[in-house]
């Protein structure tokens, strides 16, 4: 479904990024991974990849560092002769209440989270218009649409990603560029295993599914929104939450 093309993820080495990630390389798609760091889960998840008979490669970057962006993006487009996906995965909690918030908690969630994206997506943007061609696909959450007790900081970025997808979505359409988020609910990840029983039980009862959705989930859906398959959507959100906010 993807064979030939050219994909880059951030925050890939763990959770949904990897997720997505292992379904792009499954069907063809050569991939960079952008991380914070050289992790051994990095190096790993390069090393699985790269076993799907794809290309993969590891750029350390900083993504609410708006020139490291820059550059690692040239990087890219230089070693992948080009970029047709984008998924803007990269993101970060700092929970507690409201009053409870440090500026450090409020500034590096809306930093990673939204300010990440947009400097990601605009570093990548030119290249997707000499193309005239690309996906921008963006991880927001239901909690962005929603609302949480105790994430104000988390939500508000989420929400904000919302706002950017479909403004890039008007700029860009005629460029034949699309841009459309997932809003996943709870999905079992490493930050939902860490729970206790009685947590996940509660999180359960507020899903009509009843119960958690898997990171494959939601790569099922990025691998669509990628493809041609979904040439005629953008500037949509798409919930991945078994039903949590209808």
């Amino acid at each position: 479904m993807l064979s030939g093309k050219k994909a880059v993820i951030t925050g890939a080495s763990r959770g949904i990024g990897k997720a997505i990630a292992l379904k792009y390389a499954e069907n063809g798609a050569d991939i960079a991974v952008i991380a914070t760091k050289e992790s051994s889960e990095a190096l790993a998840t390069i090393k699985e990849l790269t076993s799907l008979n794809v290309t993969a490669r590891l750029y350390v970057c900083d993504v609410k560092d708006a020139d490291q962006v820059e550059s690692v993006a040239q990087e890219i487009i230089a070693d992948f002769g080009g970029v047709d996906i984008l998924v803007n995965n990269a993101g970060i909690t700092r929970d507690n209440l409201l009053p409870n918030l440090g500026v450090n908690d409020i500034d590096s969630v809306i930093d990673v989270n939204l300010k990440g994206t947009i400097f990601v997506t605009r570093s990548f943007i030119r290249n997707f218009v000499r193309k005239r061609n690309g996906s921008i696909i963006n991880i927001s959450s239901v909690v962005g649409l929603m609302g949480n007790k105790g994430q104000t900081n988390y939500a508000a970025s989420k929400a904000g990603i919302v706002g950017f997808t479909k403004s890039v979505a008007r700029e860009y359409g005629k460029k034949n560029i699309r841009c459309n988020a997932i809003a996943p609910g709870f999905i079992t990840t490493e930050m939902t295993a860490a729970l206790g029983e009685s947590q996940v039980e509660e999180m359960k009862k507020m899903i009509p599914l009843g119960k958690l959705g898997r990171a494959e989930d939601v790569a099922k859906l990025a691998l669509f929104l990628g493809s041609e398959e979904s040439s005629y959507i953008t500037g949509e959100v798409i919930k991945v939450d078994g039903g949590m906010y209808v």
